[in-house]
């Protein structure tokens, strides 16, 4: 095969170019192009888009204080594309890498609701309604001024309650099926754990009727006068009454 030799000013040609071109446009400036191209993704509803170029600023070396940024810009843009699962994950990634960030409260709450718009019903799964409460109780407790307290409260009433509801259709189920120790336990903890819950007549109600049917009158009798005395509006007192005419 016949040897092709390039002269050396044509090569010194095609390198120049290129040379001169990275030299054009330094890390800073990339940097701050991809930033302010996410914004400008991110205002027009374009979350993936703006994800692709803040990742590449999160993975550039210019700045600290922008990757971080560029960090939370990320998970905000997943949060507000309606990718909570992914969201969670970019949130509960910023407080790994910054726990005494400024915005950690911030981060807390948005992954308090990342968490919250993943919630089932209490007939199934709960780990996200426990993540939503963590992230809430967090934020409460390391930042008890926070302006959104109020509203932190409102999801934390509101996660314990599901919670409480799964406890309670757990012993229901107990209840049918006659494992009837089992069922006192879950209520009993269900009371002690969520005293405020907004179903506790229904779950003295049933706890009466566990009681009653191991034998022990006396606690059973305990249970209905507590849903009868505290609970004067309840649906379920005339079935106490009734039950307790019958059986006690």
């Amino acid at each position: 095969m016949r040897k092709v030799f390039i002269p050396l000013f044509v090569l010194a040609l095609f390198l120049l170019p290129a040379c001169s071109s990275n030299k054009a446009v330094p890390a800073e400036k990339n940097a701050g192009f991809y930033f302010q191209e996410g914004e400008e993704f991110y205002e027009k509803g374009l979350y993936k888009d703006a994800i692709a170029s803040w990742e590449k600023v999160r993975d550039s070396y210019y700045s600290p204080e922008l990757n971080i940024l560029a960090e939370l810009k990320i998970a905000d843009a997943h949060f507000y594309g309606e990718d909570y699962i992914e969201a969670a994950v970019a949130y509960e990634a910023f407080l790994q890498n910054h726990p005494n960030h400024p915005r950690v409260p911030d981060v807390l709450y948005q992954l308090g609701l990342a968490y919250t718009y993943q919630m089932l019903a209490p007939d199934q799964d709960q780990t996200s309604t426990v993540r939503a409460l963590n992230a809430f109780r967090t934020l409460k407790e390391r930042y008890p001024e926070d302006r959104r307290i109020t509203e932190v409260q409102i999801y934390i009433d509101r996660c314990r309650n599901i919670l409480a509801s799964r406890d309670l259709i757990v012993a229901s189920y107990y209840l049918r099926t006659g494992y009837y120790s089992a069922s006192i336990n879950r209520i009993e903890g269900l009371l002690a754990e969520y005293p405020d819950y907004y179903e506790s007549d229904k779950a003295y109600y049933m706890l009466g009727q566990a009681y009653s049917f191991i034998g022990d009158n006396e606690k059973a009798l305990t249970a209905f006068n507590t849903l009868i005395d505290e609970y004067t509006g309840s649906e379920y007192i005339p079935d106490a009454r009734k039950f307790i005419d019958e059986n006690l």
